[in-house]
Formats: C-alpha cells, structure tokens, sequence
C-alpha cells in the first residue's frame, strides 16, 4: 500500500495483515477516490473521520495531501497497533487521534461534526446499509459535508434521500453522499 499524493507521497507501508479482518481499499481505488476529492475538499480546512479505519491508509493520505484533524476509529488491535507505530513513525501524532472502539458506539457517542466521513466497513457486515442512516440521525456532517461509504456491488444505496452519486473501480464501489 502506498501514500497517492502530497508529503508522503510514494510512501510505502506494510501492515502485517495476516488474519487481519480488514480488507484495505487497493491503492488504484483509493487513487481514483482521491483524484475526486481533491478537487472537492479543501484539505487544510478539513476536519475527517475515518470508520472502520483499518491500516489508517485513508488518514495518511488525507494528512499528506494537508489535513490537520483525522479522527480515526477501529476496535482491531493489532490495526491499532499498526496505525500507532505508523503515526509515529510519520511525526504525524498530532493530526490524528485514535479511538479503539466499536464504529456504531462511536458514531452513538460522538458530538463532533465532519467535513468528510469516511466509512470503509467489512462487506460482509450484517448493519453495513444502516450506516448512511446512522451518520445521518446523528448529524456527524457539516452542513456542506461528504460522507463517503465503501462497498461492493451487492449494496445499493442509490434510493437513499442524501446519495449523490457513485463511483465504480472494479468489485469496488463507493458511494458518495452529502
């Protein structure tokens, strides 16, 4: 896996993800995703959060390219362990907080609003269609904010009231809402 794009771009790094119950989003996906928010966020004003937050891949990239504030939030500890070694590794401490916890607690207990979400869930996850609904009722986006939830194509979220669109690299899909 690897950083796309600004100060760490072409980083690579390794997570020892061997029986890990992640599933990292490929660097040609994540590529295209961000080749779209870069031209959507403004990176040094974003506030982000990352659900379902694996290998942190997601924070480094959006904090290379300028983010200052990345809440990250996974209940994997060696995900955890991985992120905090690589966070420190990248003297990036300070920009990203770390919360070991369920995503659905989280999301339950958290009052802070974002200017991106993102939500990379197991495919396989019984409650993945609730998550547009439950980012929603909780009002975890700013008003003029984007919620961007990844899948494969046996979810469909284009009925939804806040879907905006969808992008398509391969089995992975990413729908975006706002």
């Amino acid at each position: 896996m690897r950083v796309i794009s600004g100060k760490f771009k072409g980083l690579k790094f390794y997570p020892p993800a061997d029986k890990w119950p992640t599933r990292p989003t490929t660097d040609f996906a994540k590529e295209g995703l961000y080749n779209i928010l870069q031209s959507t966020l403004d990176w040094e004003e974003t506030v982000m959060l990352d659900l379902f937050g694996g290998t942190g891949s997601h924070g480094y990239e959006s904090i290379s390219r300028g983010c200052e504030d990345v809440t990250y939030v996974d209940k994997h500890i060696p995900a955890i362990k991985f992120v905090e070694q690589t966070i420190e590794k990248l003297k990036i401490k300070d920009q990203m907080k770390i919360f070991k916890m369920d995503v659905f607690k989280f999301i339950e207990s958290t009052n802070r609003k974002y200017d991106f979400i993102f939500a990379g869930p197991p495919y396989g996850m019984p409650q993945l269609n609730t998550i547009p609904d439950r980012i929603f009722e909780k009002e975890l986006l700013k008003e003029d904010g984007l919620f961007v939830l990844e899948h494969n194509p046996d979810h469909k979220f284009e009925d939804h009231p806040r879907f905006e669109q969808i992008r398509k690299y391969g089995t992975t899909h990413f729908s975006f809402f706002r």
